[in-house]
């Protein structure tokens, strides 16, 4: 479970209507806008091949139109995240290149931009890119809320708050209070961060996505606070909103985490053979020893040895590999060096609890001390780690 490989759900406003759209690395809340004219983001068109190779006409003719580049720069990177497949994300990036300094960007280029380096897990591009948005338009919630999104990805959770803060200051209250009740939770303050969850929840018409959200983040606090039969009730409550995506995946870790696996393996069996689900059948398949445990191996090693044929894939996708080297391979070591390197990029409570559970398994001392160390670095509180460390 975390948000790169268990892809957080990503909510966003196009033609009036919400619509929800699988999204890698990091958890973005849903937006309420407040007035009518507020665009928190814009959803790529499903589209056909045939529209998709009209807009790369056109953006091959105008490739300094912004309006047609963010176009298809957002079809791209819809494709990177439905398919798992971060070279979309690199074509995405490519089309956006007629604004190579950030600081004359056109808005729209400037999240886009932005919102792919997140997804390629250049935390500290995307942050600086973010950061001159909203200098430059302070109302701009949704640069707010990525922001507050990659900074507690990278466990700097004062400058999540700040961002947070500013989320607020551009009139989205409930997602602000549910951002700042996240970061209390992360720095230890579970019972404050769960009141306001709690009353987050209340209002009997939310939309069902602001509920599965804010439900699935009440379950993360309770699993951090060692209340497991809290956590579970949360998931359930809201799988019954929202049956899918990250809650599901999420649901499913826990499961495995409680050595519940037979229950984890018919969650995930419906399931669309996403990279995510497939890592997790493996997971779920080696511990039990299903008839398919080889056969979903392989899959996932297969698709791990094509992707590291990318230079950066071991830096985008190290805490996969650490997760699969440790809980189907049985290779702590390997585990163990690919979690240190995952570290060094993003330091969400899984990349610790995956960093914990690769060092105790290979018995080293030293990298037990350096993830105590981290974590109280971070001032994050977790129980799990206490647990480990």
């Amino acid at each position: 479970m975390n948000r790169d490989s268990a892809w957080r759900v990503a909510v966003v406003v196009t033609a009036g209507a919400l619509s929800v759209t699988a999204a890698p690395v990091a958890h973005a809340e849903p937006l309420n806008p407040q007035r009518d004219s507020d665009v928190i983001e814009v959803l790529p068109a499903g589209g056909s091949a045939a529209e998709d190779r009209k807009l790369r006409r056109l953006w091959a003719s105008q490739p300094t139109d912004a309006t047609t580049a963010v176009s298809l720069a957002r079809r791209y990177l819809s494709r990177a995240r439905e398919l798992g497949d971060p070279r979309y994300a690199g074509q995405a990036l490519a089309v956006l290149q007629g604004w190579p300094d950030p600081k004359t960007a056109p808005d729209d280029v400037l999240l886009v931009q932005a919102t792919l380096q997140q997804y390629l897990h250049e935390f500290e591009v995307s942050a600086g890119h973010l950061e001159l948005l909203v200098a430059r338009r302070p109302e701009h919630a949704q640069a707010w809320l990525t922001l507050a999104t990659v900074r507690r990805v990278q466990g700097r959770y004062a400058e999540s708050n700040v961002a947070c803060q500013g989320l607020l200051a551009a009139g989205v209250r409930l997602e602000s209070q549910a951002c700042l009740a996240e970061n209390a939770s992360l720095l230890g303050d579970n019972e404050g961060a769960r009141r306001s969850l709690q009353q987050l929840l209340e209002p009997p018409r939310l939309p069902s996505s602001t509920r599965a959200w804010l439900l699935t983040t009440l379950a993360e606090l309770e699993l951090r606070d060692g209340q497991p039969v809290a956590a579970e009730t949360a998931f359930k409550q809201a799988l019954e909103v929202e049956n899918g995506g990250y809650t599901l995946l999420t649901y499913a870790d826990f499961l495995f985490e409680q050595k519940r696996e037979e229950e984890a393996l018919a969650l995930l069996l419906p399931q669309p053979r996403t990279d995510a689900v497939m890592l997790r059948l493996a997971m779920v398949g080696a511990r039990l020893n299903t008839p398919n445990a080889a056969v979903d191996a392989r899959v996932v090693r297969e698709a791990m040895a094509q992707a590291n044929l990318r230079p950066d894939a071991r830096s985008t996708h190290a805490r996969e590999q650490a997760m699969f080297a440790l809980w189907v391979e049985d290779k702590p070591a390997a585990a163990l060096a690919l979690a240190r390197e995952n570290v060094r990029r993003q330091r969400e409570p899984l990349d610790l609890l995956v960093l914990a559970h690769a060092a105790r398994a290979s018995g080293d001392a030293k990298a037990i001390r350096e993830a105590d160390q981290l974590r109280k670095e971070m001032g994050l509180h977790d129980q799990r780690l206490d647990a480990l460390l």
